[in-house]
């Protein structure tokens, strides 16, 4: 018989900061009252100061089906009347989805000549 095996919830911005800074050349800035992950300078994921969740920016694809398969804790984020991407809920986020949706959006913010020299050494 198959063990069922439940993805552990209630990530924490400690989570997120670990698996963000792994990535290639990210760093972490203050942008106003929030801080920032960024690639080369590009803010690919902000967290409010409330750290009860993060906004992750993400294209209109990973938007949509991120939102048709985790409505639970994704919504649409926006700038003005703009969708921009994703705000996740930590405290329902299911890590892998998370881990996932913030390195999409690294790759969606980095330069060509850094995702091809990242595709070789597999991120």
């Amino acid at each position: 018989m198959r063990a069922l095996t439940l993805e552990c919830v209630n990530m924490k911005v400690a989570d997120v900061r670990r698996f963000a800074m792994s990535l290639p050349e990210v760093n972490e800035e203050p942008h106003f009252e929030y801080s920032s992950f960024r690639v080369r300078g590009k803010i690919f994921v902000t967290v409010p100061p409330d750290e009860s969740h993060i906004h992750v920016f993400v294209g209109d694809e990973e938007r949509d089906q991120g939102l048709a398969l985790h409505a639970e804790f994704l919504e649409k984020l926006f700038w003005g009347k703009k969708p921009v991407g994703l705000r996740v809920s930590l405290a329902t986020a299911k890590p892998s989805v998370v881990k996932r949706l913030v390195q999409q959006a690294w790759v969606r913010k980095a330069p060509k000549a850094l995702l091809s020299r990242a595709g070789r050494h597999r991120i």
